[in-house]
């Protein structure tokens, strides 16, 4: 299980911080990811990380404003946003994959499990 937190509503410029912890698989066998879903939109990818944390992948529209991080001993995984923008806002979701080839980190379907979502709403 997966349980996402710290979405809200937010203006222009601002931060949010999301975590997602997981339950009931050995969390540091599986990397983790970020994907976002807008209304009448495909989920798209937002941030991945490798299973050991070394490793980290970014959407173009994101790198240098989003950082995912993982605490393996916490069973969590985290999205640092700033820089918000209102094209940011969708529902939110973790995701959590057995090791993944490069190629695959992008891609929602090689993930096995999924969080319920959180929303992020930036206001202009």
């Amino acid at each position: 299980q997966l349980v996402e937190s710290g979405g809200g509503l937010v203006q222009t410029g601002d931060s949010l911080w999301l975590s997602c912890t997981a339950s009931g698989l050995t969390f540091d066998a599986y990397a983790m990811g970020w994907f976002h879903q807008a209304p009448g939109k495909e989920r798209e990818f937002v941030a991945a990380i490798s299973s050991n944390g070394l490793n980290s992948y970014y959407a173009d529209s994101v790198k240098g404003r989003f950082t995912i991080a993982r605490d393996n001993a916490e069973n969590t995984v985290y999205l640092q946003m700033n820089s918000l923008k209102p094209e940011d806002t969708a529902v939110y979701y973790c995701a959590a994959a057995r090791p993944l080839s490069y190629s695959d980190y992008t891609r929602a379907r090689p993930y096995e499990y999924w969080g319920q979502g959180t929303q992020v709403t930036v206001s202009s």
